[in-house]
């Protein structure tokens, strides 16, 4: 802080104001007065020559993370590394040292412990972004903190918080798929992630079949033009309100397999619910109702004219 942000001394008017560094306040010498007080570092920046010499010196540490069971805060007695620099009698110390460690920390820590470490697991099969299992793991924290997880599979709370971060962060990944990674029905994941957002408050707002038509289409390799095209088809469906009430994957794989018969991109409706994880049911009543409604028969037909004259 300088001396011209303070015009005046509040108590006396006075404008003769000395600033101690080394206690970091503002002070009128006219009556005494500490104007200010703030513990600023005034000292001078070190450089960092020296990767040794820039550990010692450094002011913070690495930032705080609920993928750890103490938030990255905690220490623990050594590595299983450290083993093999040790003697016989620091072997046992070491053993003894560690397992006071294990048995003075709580419950909820040793749950933690498992629990991230199967989290960490999931999202990695899963290729979720770090910013998702940062949200899923602040999530099934806030699980353990309230009790949610007595009754209940540690693997199935897990799964229900990994699909609520996806959902929250609107990262396109399906009951099936996390059913799938997680070993977990999909009945018992879909339970699990309804009761914990119940419980904890959590809002989340319904899936945009949008966000699955790129995963789609990449597994499908179909062009580009196809995908925007399907996009297009499921906003004109949302605005007829056909997406209301329907699954979002159903509806965004019916779209494009239509949008794929449009560019001559032929796929099977078989191949389709396939890659979307649902039924050649769901992909017959979702491209019927997308045909009827949306009057899209034209672009199909106009599409097999062309080919027919090539």
């Amino acid at each position: 802080m300088s001396q011209e942000f303070i015009k005046k001394c509040p108590e006396c008017g006075g404008i003769n104001l000395f600033i101690n560094k080394d206690k970091g306040e503002v002070i009128c010498k006219d009556c005494g007065l500490v104007v200010e007080e703030k513990m600023v570092d005034f000292t001078q920046e070190w450089r960092d020559f020296d990767s040794d010499d820039g550990e010692s010196k450094r002011r913070t540490g690495a930032p705080m993370t609920y993928t750890q069971y103490d938030q990255g805060l905690g220490t623990e007695v050594g590595q299983k590394a450290d083993l093999y620099k040790l003697g016989s009698k620091d072997k046992n110390k070491f053993f003894r040292l560690r397992k006071w460690q294990y048995r003075i920390s709580t419950a909820i820590e040793r749950n933690l412990k498992l629990a991230l470490a199967e989290l960490k697991r999931v999202s990695s099969y899963l290729k979720l972004p770090k910013s998702v299992e940062e949200e899923a793991a602040r999530i099934y924290t806030l699980a353990v903190q309230r009790g949610l997880v007595r009754g209940r599979s540690m693997e199935s709370v897990v799964a229900g918080s990994l699909y609520a971060a996806c959902r929250r962060h609107e990262v396109p990944r399906t009951l099936d798929e996390l059913s799938e990674a997680s070993n977990i029905e999909k009945k018992e994941v879909g339970r699990t992630y309804r009761f914990v957002t119940r419980e904890l408050g959590i809002t989340i707002l319904p899936s945009n079949p949008a966000d699955y038509i790129a995963r789609f289409s990449s597994s499908l390799r179909l062009s580009a033009e196809t995908q925007s095209k399907a996009v297009e088809i499921l906003e004109k469906a949302q605005k007829a309100e056909l997406t209301s009430g329907r699954g979002p994957t159903g509806i965004a794989a019916a779209a494009l397999y239509v949008s794929a018969l449009i560019h001559g991109e032929k796929r099977t409706q078989r191949e389709v619910a396939d890659v979307a994880g649902v039924t050649e049911v769901t992909i017959r009543n979702r491209y019927k109702e997308l045909l009827e409604k949306l009057d899209l028969e034209k672009d199909i037909k106009k599409t097999k004219k062309k080919k027919k004259k090539d």
